[in-house]
């Protein structure tokens, strides 16, 4: 279900020029009100569900629509985001309340190398191979049929 501002506890970013969710949102759904400077999802239908703005909230002004199977009877899932983990509170339907915490990195930040350091395999765009292919595949050459 798509996720929606909490106006109450937004604070835009504390008047930045860009919110941390506009940042995050891989469809470029979460927009500013430059008179309010509150944030906002500017189409929920077409929100991914990915949770990157609700997780990368500094305030927690973010939520995601639950489904109806556990919302109408006050089920939540919550994330609270720190620099190397997420910690996740999910409530059930009777009120039980677990916590998971994952972690959210695997190397220091600012050290991913973006091609995952992997040679590309050809600049032909008509190849059949993918672009880390054949080493990510491990393969000496693509097999044929």
């Amino acid at each position: 279900m798509p996720s929606y501002v909490i106006p109450d506890k937004c604070d835009g970013c504390k008047a930045l020029d860009k919110t941390a969710c506009q940042y995050i949102c891989p469809n470029d759904l979460m927009v500013l009100d430059k008179e309010k400077m509150k944030a906002y999802n500017q189409d929920p239908a077409m929100c991914w569900e990915c949770m990157c703005c609700v997780k990368i909230c500094p305030v927690q002004a973010m939520e995601l629509r639950g489904y109806a199977d556990f919302m109408p009877l006050n089920g939540m899932v919550t994330p609270m985001r720190s620099s190397d983990s997420i910690l996740w509170t999910i409530k059930f339907r009777n009120g039980t309340l677990k916590r998971f915490k994952f972690p959210i990195r695997t190397t220091p930040e600012g050290s991913a190398v973006p091609d995952g350091g992997f040679a590309s395999g050809s600049d032909d765009l008509k190849s059949p191979l993918l672009f880390t292919e054949p080493e990510s595949t491990k393969c000496a050459e693509l097999p044929s049929l």
